[in-house]
């Protein structure tokens, strides 16, 4: 494992939505036959159905069609993810259906996204599945967005049009938080302008094409940096009696969620409230000085304390929030609607509780970006919820935090995955007094 960034090549991923014809399976296809990452099998696939079609013109939506036939048989397919690669980076795709009654399965596919593509039509511009997909990408915290108008050669490259198209968009993006980086390319998928290399059609557009953004946008950022966070997974005690170095080892194993981590740095483990320092930082690699989110580690402690899958180390620069009453948003995902009162198992980080759901406030229409009264919430619906859990959660808010501000909820009896929430911050009036614990 890598001990820097600098060693390894960075991963963007990327949540690809759009209307039915709007072009994103051509666009994916493209993607991977331009930048050279198929396999021959997948090449000789395509040569064979260019030349059944008749005319010799490859279909790059063939690429993903096979996934489109299986859901025509009934199959559910939640997501399907494509990875390819270039020297500078590496990208997965998730290619998620964009109709409303898939608002969960895009909520699934962008929930670990750093960055959003929302194709449009040229002809038919901004739409309600572009504006709701767009508001999607901004309630799921994803911190870049790219509006790729496609098919402008069926409006002859006009600049009018491209322009027109951004304008609307730029009317309502303020209404939205959190989408503070966003750009406009203006590409044909089926013939590639714009999208690997640059078009000669487009003399009047200065900016990148869609894969140059791509390589280059920046995402070291995008990870919490500020406030150490670390769920512990799993407690490491080798006791191997080959090996008397490992005797006694015991290490506190997980990914980094937040922020970095020393050696000799003071950490306080929640909800126990005890505190230690950090003696040796752990990878597979072997032992190194610091570590930062998203790395996978083994923090081993000074002190022998009774710490458990579930809890979490934090910095005492910036400490979370604790507590059993929690504000949040939620994404509904079952047929049978939510209502409150129901006990529910609550999966955040590491940790696994009991939860009740004791109100809905609000129900959100993403058409209107307002929030209504509701009584309950229906399948892909979402809403403002609270929630009470049988022990105190160590959390951020979603927007400060993905990682320690997310969370789902399973149905008690079926372990069903009913709901994937966004945790609200703590509120001042309920933070815990961290004076009582010894710091």
């Amino acid at each position: 494992m890598p001990h820097t960034a600098s060693h390894s090549v960075e991963i963007l991923r990327i949540n690809t939505c759009g209307s039915v014809d709007d072009g994103k399976s051509t666009l994916i296809g493209r993607l991977l036959y331009d930048s050279k990452s198929l396999m021959e099998d997948q090449l000789e696939a395509l040569e064979r159905s260019a030349d059944i079609t008749g005319g010799g013109q490859i279909n790059l939506a063939n690429l993903t069609d096979g996934l489109r036939a299986e859901r025509e048989q009934g199959i559910t397919i939640d997501v399907a993810y494509r990875y390819f690669a270039t020297p500078r980076r590496k990208f997965i795709i998730a290619d998620t259906p964009g109709h409303i009654q898939y608002t969960r399965n895009m909520v699934t596919g962008a929930s670990t996204a750093n960055l959003a593509i929302v194709l449009v039509d040229a002809r038919n511009g901004v739409t309600e599945q572009s504006r709701r997909h767009t508001c999607i990408a901004a309630l799921l915290g994803i911190p870049h967005l790219v509006v790729a108008i496609n098919k402008m050669d069926l409006v002859d490259w006009n600049e009018d049009r491209f322009l027109e198209i951004r304008e609307e968009f730029e009317g309502f993006l303020p209404r939205l938080d959190n989408l503070l980086d966003v750009k406009f390319v203006p590409i044909s998928a089926l013939n590639g302008d714009n999208v690997v290399d640059a078009s000669s059609k487009t003399p009047w557009y200065q900016g990148p094409t869609l894969l140059g953004h791509l390589e280059t946008v920046h995402i070291a950022s995008d990870w919490p940096l500020a406030g150490f966070r670390f769920p512990v997974q799993w407690v490491n005690r080798p006791n191997n009696p080959r090996d008397p170095a490992l005797h006694d080892f015991r290490g506190l194993s997980g990914q980094v969620a937040g922020g970095i981590i020393r050696k000799g740095q003071p950490v306080l483990a929640l909800p126990g409230g005890l505190k230690s320092r950090v003696k040796d930082i752990w990878t597979f690699d072997g032992p190194i000085p610091e570590a930062f989110c998203p790395q996978s580690i083994t923090i081993v402690l000074e002190d022998d304390l009774d710490i458990s899958r579930g809890d979490m180390l934090v910095g005492l620069d910036r400490l979370p929030g604790m507590g059993t009453e929690l504000a949040a948003r939620i994404c509904w995902m079952a047929q049978r609607p939510l209502t409150p009162g129901r006990k529910y198992f609550l999966r955040q980080t590491t940790q696994t509780v009991q939860a009740v759901v004791t109100s809905i406030e609000s129900r959100f229409d993403i058409r209107t970006f307002e929030s209504e009264p509701a009584t309950e919430l229906a399948l892909n619906d979402i809403g403002e919820i609270k929630v009470r859990t049988s022990r105190p959660l160590v959390y951020d808010g979603y927007d400060n935090n993905r990682l320690t501000g997310s969370f789902i909820l399973i149905e008690q009896g079926t372990n069903l995955t009913v709901a994937a929430g966004m945790l609200e911050p703590p509120s001042e009036l309920v933070k815990p007094d961290y004076t009582d614990f010894a710091i």
